[in-house]
């Protein structure tokens, strides 16, 4: 393919609570078995971009580890290659990633030095498939300069978190709001962007220039009456998970079969870092219902309407509902858990009974005095 990619994978997000203060974002795991930037790389290796950058900032060591090997995205080419890049302290500059347009000035030699004639910039934190092929025949098609990718979100979806944008009938962007208290559209940009290699060096250097930070405001908004900017609607499930309930709300909406049909019965696959766990074991008198458990799990008690990462060990006697546990998490026996995700790594003593609220999530963290 004729584009090289970039994943912002960088930012903190306090939004996030508890489940962000030692992990980036876009390294919090989904769907049992993933993180989620997998999601992204996985989609730019099925469309076949060879050269892919992450650009890593906030409590990155978890995403630096989970992205260790190229090899279970099948960037590990002669010609091509996953690439991390930190900030770093040089003779020009000695500054964190002030904002995304800051971070892609930092790391603009990566863009300088590439062949290809296309950039695919994507956030670490979406939750899709995508066939970048299609979207950037449709970029060319439009004669478009910078291409969005938009979706389209449910009747009554709270949209105040994402940047909500505004077309005219030929889809060229008119408006676009990010985080609006009050939005009267449902189209949101997903965060994933198509521009020509030689525009976006122009771009990042005048926001250089100007002392300019952010890729959104500083390009998408300033420059939307100047240059033709276009949205491509897609079609198919996305979500971001910025906050502790979408967070919450995209895991659980895996236990949907019409979505794990989407993901992971249908090509192109969704791949990850592989662990050599053996199977999820069930001991005698234990119940699993409508659950997602991933590998390594020893279960006991009682397990429904849930999604159990790796290495999860659930007492005799506890019962699980509508919550979601992170790697290695020991639940003790007796337990009653409900609406609560329990991060990574916590026990939960014999004999808690802890209960959130469905718009309410209660987040289980190792610093919780309970556990």
């Amino acid at each position: 393919m004729k584009a090289i990619g970039i994943v912002l994978a960088g930012g903190n997000n306090k939004r996030m609570r508890e489940l962000s203060r030692k992990r980036a974002i876009a390294a919090m795991p989904m769907a049992g078995s993933y993180r989620a930037i997998d999601f992204a790389l996985s989609s730019l290796s099925a469309s076949r971009v060879k050269r892919v950058a992450v650009l890593t900032q906030y409590n990155s060591r978890s995403l630096n580890e989970h992205l260790s090997s190229s090899k279970w995205w099948d960037f590990g080419r002669k010609q091509g290659g996953l690439y991390l890049f930190p900030p770093t302290i040089t003779a020009e500059s000695s500054d964190w990633y002030r904002g995304t347009a800051d971070s892609l000035y930092q790391n603009l030699d990566f863009i300088r030095e590439s062949h290809e004639p296309y950039v695919i910039i994507c956030s670490g934190d979406g939750i899709y498939k995508l066939d970048f092929n299609e979207v950037l025949a449709y970029h060319v098609d439009k004669g478009a300069d910078i291409t969005v990718v938009c979706k389209e979100m449910p009747e009554g979806t709270d949209v105040s978190r994402f940047g909500v944008v505004k077309t005219d009938e030929n889809d060229r962007i008119l408006q676009i709001e990010e985080k609006p208290v009050q939005a009267d559209g449902r189209l949101v940009s997903c965060g994933i962007y198509v521009i020509r290699r030689r525009l976006l060096i122009e771009l990042i250097e005048k926001c250089a220039e100007e002392d300019r930070y952010d890729f959104v405001s500083d390009i998408l908004i300033r420059y939307r009456t100047v240059k033709n900017i276009c949205a491509y609607r897609m079609k198919s499930y996305w979500n971001s998970i910025s906050t502790v309930d979408a967070y919450y709300r995209t895991n659980m909406d895996f236990l949907d079969p019409e979505v794990r049909r989407h993901f992971f019965k249908t090509n192109p696959e969704v791949f990850s870092r592989v662990f050599d766990n053996p199977p999820t074991k069930y001991n005698p008198g234990s119940v699993v219902r409508d659950s997602l458990l991933a590998s390594g799990c020893i279960i006991n008690g009682t397990v429904e309407h849930s999604v159990l990462f790796k290495k999860c060990y659930i007492g005799n006697g506890s019962v699980i509902k509508n919550s979601i546990l992170l790697d290695d998490v020991y639940i003790g026996d007796g337990v009653y858990l409900e609406n609560c995700i329990v991060d990574g790594h916590s026990t939960v003593r014999a004999g808690e009974h802890i209960v959130g609220q469905p718009d309410n999530i209660r987040v289980v963290a190792a610093e919780d005095p309970r556990i």
